[in-house]
């Protein structure tokens, strides 16, 4: 999924791109980097690791200037090598060119196998660097960023969020399906784009609003200027956001998180309500949607697992094998909070059903009773190939099962999955807007081999001012 920001800041960026980053680290663990440009030079650091451990005061204090970029990644597209560290640099015709992306393309091969068959040489195995090569290449030929980016557009297939620094410019563009969440914000010195909400919240900014799909942004010390680009017949927000990836706090194409969550937990109570002793959350992903079915149910709220704070999310580690020994070691079960008790336990999702199994059995070695799990999404039943890890069927333990054999499989004393009305009903979004491949098996961008449509899209619209003073958008 990857976290992406962008800052134009008087006082400086280096620091504030940390804190950002650091507000956005759950949407990557396995590396960091920042590039800045002071007016004449582009300064950059990136490595492997998360977001504290990358950079030091040393390294942050070296990082000058008043624009810069930022990302944190989760792979994809693109090996877990060292070269694939974002943001990709680039020097061209005396330009300095900074790029960070968020989304998966999926006509990345084709592509790049065009690039290459006309001389160019690739230096990384992302999709990130096709879309540089398209920008960089357009801007080299008519100097204009609204051209190339709107070249961009025409040619990119897929879920895209970008962000862009040229000579201290910034430049955020969102897919005209606005499948990958990005939003602006003003911060004390200057303003922020960013992949959620939250990392303006960590600067103490305030959120302006969500980019636009199809829309390109420009930031620099003058302010922001808004050119509409391209604008589909239909949107499609990935639903996966709502379900587990975006922090609860976040708000997402104009929908807080929290609260898409805790009304689900609601709703799984009413589709299929048992009498239990307590509720609890696998933490943290399940805790607003357990809130939301005690709240609901009225059946006491109890923590009978307890996090440890200092490991990641183990969804996005990089194999099954890693994600079963964290289990262990991140989730400790409270057994005076289990002993003979029928336990309602909630989380978002099921994907592999490993991670599921191994957490009931440490409950039940604990002492419950009976764990009936609900689960705040539907079953998921296809690969995602528009940005998050689950890329074959094989992996997807109900992609061949009903949900009485899953049941079965996890040992569940019984289990529900919110229904996908219930679910679109707590978003407030209109199915039809959403991106459900995962669920449905339907994609919104047509997929070789996979059911999906092909929306209209028509390109530049035209360019309107922010009004800096009232944060709202004039024609």
């Amino acid at each position: 999924m990857c976290g992406i920001v962008g800052i134009v800041d008087a006082g400086g960026v280096s620091i504030q791109l940390y804190y950002a980053m650091y507000a956005l680290q759950h949407r990557g663990q396995e590396s960091a980097g920042i590039s800045t440009y002071d007016g004449s030079t582009l300064y950059k650091s990136k490595g492997q690791g998360l977001v504290a451990d990358v950079f030091s005061p040393a390294t942050l204090a070296s990082l000058k200037g008043m624009s810069g970029v930022g990302h944190v990644r989760y792979p994809t597209t693109g090996s877990n090598l060292p070269e694939n560290i974002q943001p990709l640099n680039f020097q061209f015709k005396d330009h300095s060119f900074s790029l960070a992306h968020n989304g998966n393309l999926i006509n990345t091969r084709e592509l790049r196998s065009e690039f290459e068959q006309s001389g160019q040489i690739f230096t990384t195995t992302t999709d990130t660097e096709v879309i540089a090569r398209i920008l960089i290449d357009a801007i080299s030929e008519s100097g204009c960023v609204e051209d190339a980016v709107h070249l961009c557009m025409r040619r990119l297939h897929g879920s895209y969020s970008v962000v862009m620094m040229i000579d201290g410019i910034i430049y955020a563009f969102r897919d005209p399906l606005g499948i990958k969440p990005f939003c602006i914000g003003k911060i004390e010195q200057g303003y922020v784009v960013a992949s959620e909400s939250v990392a303006i919240d960590a600067l103490n900014g305030k959120f302006i609003r969500d980019i636009k799909p199809g829309e390109l942004v420009r930031i620099d010390n003058e302010g922001i200027r808004c050119t509409q680009i391209a604008v589909a017949s239909s949107r499609a927000h990935c639903i996966f956001e709502y379900i587990y990836f975006a922090r609860a706090d976040s708000v997402i194409d104009g929908v807080l998180v929290y609260d898409v969550r805790s009304t689900i937990g609601g709703k799984l109570f009413d589709e299929d309500p048992i009498a239990a002793d307590v509720v609890s959350p696998i933490p943290d992903s399940g805790t607003a949607y357990a809130i939301g079915y005690a709240r609901k149910s009225n059946i006491p709220y109890v923590e009978s697992l307890l996090k440890n704070r200092y490991i990641g999310r183990t969804f996005i580690m990089t194999s099954q094998k890693l994600r079963e020994k964290a289990v262990r070691i991140k989730l400790n079960p409270i057994p005076a909070h289990l002993k003979d008790k029928s336990i309602v336990l909630v989380d978002d999702s099921i994907v592999r059903g490993t991670t599921s199994k191994r957490i009931i059995d440490m409950l039940r070695e604990a002492g419950a009773r009976e764990v009936h799990v609900r689960i705040g999404s539907p079953q998921i039943k296809a690969p995602c190939y528009l940005g998050v890890d689950m890329p074959t069927r094989e992996e997807l333990i109900a992609s061949d099962k009903v949900e009485e054999q899953v049941k079965r499989s996890i040992t569940a004393s019984s289990l529900h999955h919110i229904s996908l009305q219930a679910l679109v009903e707590a978003i407030g979004i209109k199915q039809d807007q959403l991106c459900t491949g995962c669920l449905t098996g339907c994609y919104p961008l047509p997929i070789d081999g996979e059911q999906g449509n092909k929306p209209e899209i028509d390109y530049v619209i035209g360019t309107y001012q922010v009004n800096l003073e009232s944060f709202k958008t004039e024609s």
